[in-house]
């Protein structure tokens, strides 16, 4: 009886420790990919932003308004034709070369004033993204310029000082540094349980 008593303790001592490594790795795995949300939506909404404001540079450029109207004139110009043509016998075919020599006529000219418009809009589209930088690119110039390892923790407490206007959590700076590790854009080193990052030693772009 004792020895089956033994044995009991023992795997319910194992099944112990077992649901509590679990547990543990599940809240790790809950603020990784909680981390890596919060990542996705700034990255979104930084893309928003960018949106809009391509959007109003568009409808200043006067870009946007003969371009919807060459795609809703082509497309409202077709299907009534098919719908003539579908009727009578022997007029389908000269309808139908009639619409192909008007589509090309009417799409030739209407597709110039769009490469026109992009060409006009690229022009003022280079200066404003180089304004505000990504969160990764920060993390890579923070990292070139020190000199010692360091950790999360100290990475985002350093980029809040020099960036109070934006909200960098440590899970969110981690999730950004595991995905420069992955890229060889950055190292990891363990130092017993805590984990330092640091810059490439030598950087090979062509390698990649």
């Amino acid at each position: 009886m004792s020895e089956v008593k033994d044995r009991t303790t023992e795997l319910t001592s194992q099944y112990a420790a077992q649901v509590t490594g679990d547990l543990e790795r599940n809240t790790k795995e809950q603020d990784r990919i909680g981390g890596e949300i919060q990542a996705l939506q700034e990255q979104l909404a930084a893309l928003q932003h960018d949106h809009t404001v391509l959007v109003n540079l568009q409808q200043a450029l006067g870009g946007a308004s003969p371009a919807a109207e060459a795609v809703t004139a082509t497309v409202s110009s077709v299907p009534h034709q098919g719908v003539a043509s579908s009727k009578p016998g022997k007029t389908k075919k000269t309808a139908a070369t009639n619409a192909k020599t008007t589509a090309s006529k009417k799409t030739a000219p209407k597709q110039t004033a769009p490469k026109q418009s992009a060409a006009k809009a690229s022009s003022p589209k280079a200066p404003k993204p180089a304004t505000e930088p990504t969160l990764v690119e920060v993390i890579r110039g923070y990292l070139k310029q020190q000199s010692e390892p360091r950790s999360a923790a100290e990475i985002s407490d350093a980029l809040t000082q020099a960036h109070p206007d934006r909200t960098v959590k440590t899970t969110v700076v981690r999730t950004t540094l595991e995905g420069l590790v992955a890229k060889n854009h950055a190292h990891r080193n363990k130092q017993g349980t805590s984990v330092f990052y640091t810059a490439p030693a030598t950087q090979e772009p062509a390698a990649g």
